[in-house]
């Protein structure tokens, strides 16, 4: 999950690996560094903390002119946040930066102990470098090969050998690279949101290919020694995009986009009255022949999951099942040519969840991923792919990219459903304008952020919270709560209403906060019942509703009424309500909205 970047051109190095850095922070910030060409050696600049003590230092040194050089922002896996254990790491003629996990770091370490080479960090990233470095011979390419036959486990690395100035080398193995020609140079990144300021066009570094990068191009090749020409790719959004613009924190500025992305996501693909997937790719006999649906995701793309399941298993009238992406590989799970898989990965890199995907291809799945990033791993390993156009999400939490995730699942069960006859002509065009309203309904609720600032205020303090709910409501309840928690660090969680009774209600006290979700009407006598029980205990309820409900002035201390919208499109506002109570208690309680400790936004390791 960390960040790398390289360069070489014409340009000041630093200045563009610093740049770079960050733009990826969001990937990790326990620590970042640089090394580059200098004077015929290598210099290494590195320290702990985030990317700004990062450029102080660097500031502070007089005499850092270079083209040439790699930049690393970090998220601690191996070894503890430290000076040491920062990247890049450097042995011998090879230095070197890493994102991924390498799995037999050890029996390599102990291998290079028996020689008397000992690392001076405790990182995994540094063994490859020693790995690396005992095999070259002058020769990079074959140094590199032959490292990917003893390594195992997941790695990006970016290379810098001694004595080959301005040349930065770079393999892939499940941990994500992009590369671009431009003007100013070659530049190779985690993210495109480290390149655009350069170009828009790129290319995905291919698993298993080593790329060659100096200041005018960019060589790829096969580990057998075959060059070959990348695919390369456009995107449609600019660097203003990956900027705060005027708010302050990107994870607001996200929740306010939410209506474009929407509206991007689902109007492109409603033409004369209906869904049309023919430009996914996706044609209607994907979904002939299924009589089963696994949805795998992790963390919020699991919850949009949870979602699906509730939408899917009311039109289709099939099973439908939600796995952890983390777990569904080593569960020898039951998978045959009837059952649709569907992934749901923002990044698309999501190690676990391209897992998932590999071995449902494997057992004759047909497969089907929802993504936002184009030429992402996940997306070109699956069958189909279902692009979200939310453009760069930067903040950790994710709020954009998870409503995006709903309408996409809204849109692929409604087409399903059509398909299969399961609901009449008149009922399908209800659905679809219903969806495009979605739109509205969400402006319409971010403009409760008042409000709902002020009600946040008495979260300030809790230290534990529950969010109660039934049906569809149950399930957004699960990603209220890791959106709480993962940035207010306020421990919360998720429980199905009628299941309090069943023990939750012993942790129930005077005034701790409940969350209650009421926006289902076929369930909403027994959420008052629900609420009604924990308000016994003394809970503090903040109470969601659907348009204008029947509410006694006793039933809870806050409520929120959305806009009214047919029930099953209520996850839509009132994910932007829960958003924005997990945002504005995370800065009541002046925290780091954005970067929330231990985190970083795209789990590329399992």
């Amino acid at each position: 999950m960390c960040g790398i970047i390289g360069f070489s051109g014409n340009l000041d190095a630093t200045e563009v690996l610093l740049n770079g850095l960050s733009e990826l922070e969001y990937r990790g910030y326990d620590s970042a560094g640089i090394a580059f060409f200098q004077n015929e050696t290598i210099k290494t600049i590195k320290t702990t903390g985030k990317v700004s003590n990062l450029i102080e230092k660097v500031a502070s040194i007089a005499d850092k002119q270079t083209t040439c050089g790699i930049g690393h922002t970090r998220w601690a896996t191996h070894g503890g946040v430290s000076d040491t254990n920062c990247h890049p790491h450097t042995f011998g003629n090879v230095t070197l930066i890493h994102n991924g996990i390498i799995e037999n770091y050890h029996e390599i370490e102990k291998e290079f102990a028996k020689s008397g080479k000992h690392p001076v960090s405790q990182t995994d990233s540094e063994i490859a470098a020693m790995l690396i470095n005992d095999l070259y011979e002058g020769d990079a390419y074959e140094a590199i090969k032959k490292a990917t036959t003893i390594l195992d486990g997941a790695y990006a690395f970016c290379i810098l050998f001694k004595d080959q100035p301005g040349v930065i080398y770079a393999i892939r193995n499940g941990s994500p690279l992009v590369a671009c020609q431009a003007e100013q140079g070659s530049i190779i990144a985690s993210d495109m949101v480290a390149l655009i300021k350069y170009s828009k066009d790129y290319f995905v570094l291919p698993e298993h290919h080593i790329a060659k990068l100096d200041g005018q191009s960019i060589e790829v090749t096969t580990l057998e020694g075959n060059q070959m020409e990348p695919k390369m790719l456009h995107v449609d959004w600019d660097i203003t995009s990956a900027k705060k613009g005027g708010f302050a924190h990107f994870m607001l500025k996200e929740i306010h986009e939410q209506p474009t992305a929407l509206h991007n996501t689902i109007v492109p693909r409603i033409k004369n009255g209906k869904l049309d997937f023919k430009e996914d790719g996706i044609d209607d006999d994907v979904f002939t022949g299924i009589n089963r649906v696994i949805i795998v995701g992790c963390g919020t793309a699991m919850h949009a999951g949870l979602i699906g399941k509730v939408m899917f298993e009311k039109l289709l009238r099939i099973p439908v099942t939600v796995e952890i992406a983390s777990e569904f590989r080593y569960n020898n799970p039951i998978l045959d040519k009837n059952t649709l898989v569907i992934t749901i990965s923002q990044s698309g890199e999501t190690a676990d969840t391209l897992a998932a995907l590999r071995l449902s291809k494997e057992a004759g799945c047909k497969t089907l991923s929802i993504v936002n990033v184009k030429g992402s791993s996940i997306a070109r390993e699956s069958d189909y792919v279902f692009y979200t156009h939310a453009g760069p999400e930067i903040a950790v939490a994710s709020t954009k990219a998870y409503t995006v995730q709903l309408s996409s699942i809204y849109m692929i069960a409604f087409k399903f459903a059509h398909i299969r006859g399961m609901i009449d002509e008149e009922t399908y065009a209800s659905y679809l304008k219903q969806l495009q309203e979605v739109t509205t309904a969400v402006e319409t609720t971010i403009g409760y952020d008042k409000k709902i600032e002020e009600i946040s205020n008495c979260l300030t303090s809790a230290e534990d919270l529950f969010f109660i709910g039934r049906g569809l409501d149950y399930a957004l309840s699960c990603e209220g709560s890791i959106k709480l928690k993962e940035i207010s660090y306020i421990h919360s969680e998720a429980y199905a209403a009628g299941e309090l009774k069943h023990g939750t209600l012993s942790l129930v006290t005077d005034q701790v906060p409940v969350i209650a979700l009421a926006t289902q009407e076929h369930v909403y006598a027994k959420m008052i019942s629900n609420i009604r029980e924990v308000r016994a205990r003394g809970a503090m309820v903040i109470l969601i509703t659907n348009g204008e409900m029947p509410v006694d002035d006793d039933l809870c201390t806050h409520h929120i009424i959305l806009p009214k919208t047919d029930d099953q499109f209520a996850p839509f506002t009132a994910a932007v309500v829960l958003q924005l109570i997990a945002y504005y208690t995370s800065v009541h309680r002046g925290l780091n909205v954005d970067q929330p400790r231990n985190l970083a936004k795209s789990v590329t390791v399992e």
